[in-house]
């Protein structure tokens, strides 16, 4: 029911939808879905639909047409580009040549093939000597330094993938952002904003806005005041 509701939602604002995993349940139902929206402000505009939600309804699957309660965890984030691109400034460099300590020779001892870079800004510092011409010594060093570089890069990137994720709250119970209940009565709260909707039909159809913009307001209420009393 979520993943229609998104997906109407996306499809009304003009938005590209495409649902690239779908797992199915044991029995019935959805057990986990990935949707990827594309539009200008998808993320800004969901990233309050992340939390626990909550569905109490009749359920189809129960012959005896009991109440039953399901809890869905939702979870957004931003599309990040996996391409990293490391540049290596000769500015941020400090190169060093030496005699090579190690064995080969009279020749590799006695010039200086060896190379020491020191990248200044991360305080990285690479030596190679294997090589017998200072120019490949410095090849290789420079080859080791970007990956390293890499390295760092790639490490800040799935940090900020953690920090968009955010903590995800367990699925129970006293844990959920917005209640869907379609029996005894209809009506759909968010348990942030205490706004409630009647129309639930509607919202179940994509018609999720008035939530949104409850919710932004309600989270730029809140940064505010944190600012104020800070």
């Amino acid at each position: 029911m979520l993943l229609r509701m998104y997906a109407r939602w996306a499809e009304k604002k003009g938005y590209r939808v495409k649902v690239v995993d779908l797992l199915p349940g044991e029995e019935a139902g959805i057990k986990n879905a990935t949707l990827l929206i594309e539009g200008p402000w998808a993320y800004g505009l969901l990233k309050g639909e992340k939390g626990i939600h909550r569905l109490i309804r009749i359920s189809p699957f129960d012959a005896n047409a009991r109440r039953h309660t399901s809890f869905v965890s939702v979870t957004v984030i931003p599309e990040i580009e996996e391409d990293i691109e490391v540049e290596i400034r000769p500015e941020d460099l400090k190169i060093e040549t030496m005699r090579a300590s190690g064995h080969g020779g009279q020749h590799v001892n006695k010039t200086e093939t060896a190379v020491r870079i020191t990248h200044l800004p991360t305080g990285i510092i690479v030596t190679c000597q294997n090589e017998r011409s200072q120019h490949l010594n410095k090849m290789t060093a420079l080859k080791i330094l970007k990956a390293k570089l890499y390295q760092i890069e790639k490490q800040k990137l799935e940090e900020k993938k953690e920090s968009l994720i955010g903590e995800k709250k367990e699925i129970s119970w006293g844990n959920q952002i917005r209640s869907y209940i379609l029996h005894p009565y209809k009506v759909i709260k968010d348990h942030r904003t205490q706004l409630e909707i009647f129309k639930v039909e509607e919202v179940l159809d994509g018609e999720i806005d008035s939530f949104i913009r409850e919710y932004l307001l309600w989270y730029t209420k809140g940064k505010t005041n944190q600012k104020g009393g800070s």
